[in-house]
């Protein structure tokens, strides 16, 4: 079988808000990427809760991110991270 290959609109660089960029550093960088040093800072600063782990914590530097939401699931952080990325 084939390897897949990435798709290239899914791997293009994008701009970061400031609100991201106090969480995973300054962009552009792409989707996957965002989403992978977001995960590195959640668990870094044990964000994840406790009993069900589809939830995330927020600290104040996510709250920025999350508009304000203390707790947020895996799937509602992507829509939320969307806000913060622009080509």
């Amino acid at each position: 079988m084939a390897k897949r290959k990435p798709n290239a609109a899914f791997m293009r660089p994008l701009k970061v808000s400031e609100e991201l960029a106090m969480v995973i550093g300054k962009g552009p960088m792409p989707r996957p990427e965002v989403v992978s040093k977001l995960w590195v800072y959640i668990h870094e600063h044990n964000l994840q809760d406790k009993v069900n782990k589809r939830n995330v914590n927020a600290d104040a530097n996510l709250k920025a991110v999350f508009g304000g939401k203390g707790t947020v699931d895996m799937f509602e952080m992507q829509k939320l991270i969307s806000k913060h990325l622009s080509k």
